[in-house]
């Protein structure tokens, strides 16, 4: 690669935020903006599967038209936002990957994994600032219920359904794939903390709730509103140190790793089958990739208010919250970065799959779930991480039979397919629990 080029996206006044030496993989070889270029490489995606979402794309459009012009359609500008958010959040997630390879290897997938969980903080965000009620379902406007299925349904596609979908595919085109431990370790150890820091809150309210009586007759009984209280107060200390906790991991994967995870990565990206075709494609300027992101990010939040406003709608329609929160919203938010997972795993780059797939995972219990907790702190909205138990016990399962696969670094199409069997079984589950108004075992001493 000529010299001119390898520094040709940098300039002075963008010095800090854009690569000095940019990575060969992502030089574009062009500067500025094209309208041309930037609808080719817009359309060819991250992957042949991702490409085909852009299909959709019409249907972004008609959404805003319906959503503005004909708001007594509430289910139908749900369902097209919904399927809308699918190519929006591809292209999001296709400009992160296209910033991530002008960066060390290591840097960039942390890169391109940050840009994939922005359309679920947006979500998670808008959630909670639309949340009214603190009893009864969303039907009431209490969406408290929605944002924590959403926060385990987030960790759980990721876990068994994306995970196991790239194990399956994988395995159908080659018998075992075999994953460096430094990742599966790494990544499977940090589920285990993750996981047991997101659900202590729970814990610790099914210990004590026996204890606490409705009213207090004498002077230091211990009541429901004390317990209330003291689960709001441990979630808000949890979810900052959990934060702090996803720094850890990020220097760590960044610094104190960078060399094993660049050697790991390096070594995955020259066995994928079609690297050269990869090579070959047009990319993305750094000014280009910037007016995706920014493209993305708008368009992205305006869906996500299209769909949160009718939420209420979907549910008296009788679509159940927790399926909502654990499997709609986590699956349509997550669709486009599984899809690129899943090429990966097809080309043989099963340590790019599980940096997909374990990642996000780390970011949702480590970071987004937090994030919303302390957002919620600050609007004056008592949003805590007292999860339901029957999502409780899905994340500890969950967790426990994704280590135990991680455990022998390798993976094949049998092991993907009881991980996605599994993600069947939780989400015919989900559908068939009732609402939080008529049963709920963290709302109250009569649930």
């Amino acid at each position: 690669m000529p010299s001119n080029h390898h520094n040709s996206e940098s300039t002075p006044l963008l010095h800090h935020i854009v690569p000095q030496h940019i990575h060969p993989d992502g030089e574009s070889g062009r500067t500025g903006f094209s309208a041309s270029h930037f609808g080719r490489v817009a359309w060819r995606s991250g992957s042949n599967a991702a490409k085909w979402t852009n299909l959709l794309w019409p249907i972004v459009p008609v959404a805003f038209v319906l959503h503005f012009a004909f708001p007594r359609n509430p289910l139908t500008i749900f369902a097209l936002s919904y399927i809308a958010m699918i190519p929006v959040a591809n292209l999001l997630g296709f400009a992160g990957q296209e910033y991530a390879r002008k960066m060390p290897k290591v840097s960039g997938i942390l890169i391109e994994t940050a840009f994939g969980s922005i359309v679920e903080i947006i979500l998670f965000i808008i959630l909670i600032a639309k949340h009214t009620a603190s009893e009864g379902s969303s039907e009431h406007g209490n969406l408290i219920p929605v944002i924590q299925a959403a926060i385990l349904g987030s960790i759980l596609t990721n876990l068994l359904l994306c995970l196991g979908l790239c194990f399956f595919v994988g395995g159908l085109r080659q018998a075992r794939q075999k994953f460096h431990p430094s990742i599966s370790e790494t990544g499977s150890g940090l589920l285990l903390v993750a996981g047991f820091g997101l659900l202590i809150p729970s814990a610790y309210y099914s210990a004590l709730k026996g204890s606490a009586v409705q009213k207090a007759t004498k002077h230091h009984e211990f009541t429901e509103k004390i317990l209330q209280h003291n689960v709001l107060r441990i979630s808000q200390v949890t979810s900052i140190l959990l934060m702090i906790a996803f720094v850890i991991f990020i220097f760590y994967n960044a610094r104190s790793q960078h060399s094993i995870f660049d050697e790991v990565l390096e070594a995955d990206e020259h066995a994928d089958l079609d690297h050269h075709e990869d090579l070959a494609k047009p990319k993305f300027t750094f000014t280009e990739c910037i007016v995706a992101i920014f493209l993305s990010l708008a368009l992205v939040t305006m869906l996500a208010v299209f769909l949160v406003v009718r939420i209420e709608d979907v549910v008296e329609a009788g679509i159940p919250d927790q399926f909502l929160g654990l499997i709609m919203l986590p699956f349509v938010e997550k669709a486009a970065e599984h899809l690129t997972a899943i090429d990966e795993a097809w080309d043989g780059q099963i340590n790019f799959a599980l940096f997909h797939c374990i990642g996000p995972s780390i970011q949702t219990a480590l970071f987004n779930a937090p994030l919303v907790v302390v957002v919620g702190w600050f609007l004056g909205k008592d949003m805590d991480l007292n999860f339901e138990i029957f999502m409780v016990v899905l994340l500890v399962l969950s967790i426990v039979v994704v280590g135990n696969f991680l455990r022998d670094g390798e993976s094949n199409y049998l092991e993907g397919s009881l991980l996605v069997i599994i993600y069947i079984i939780v989400a015919v589950a989900s559908w068939y629990y009732p609402n939080p108004d008529v049963a709920t075992s963290n709302g109250g001493l009569d649930g």
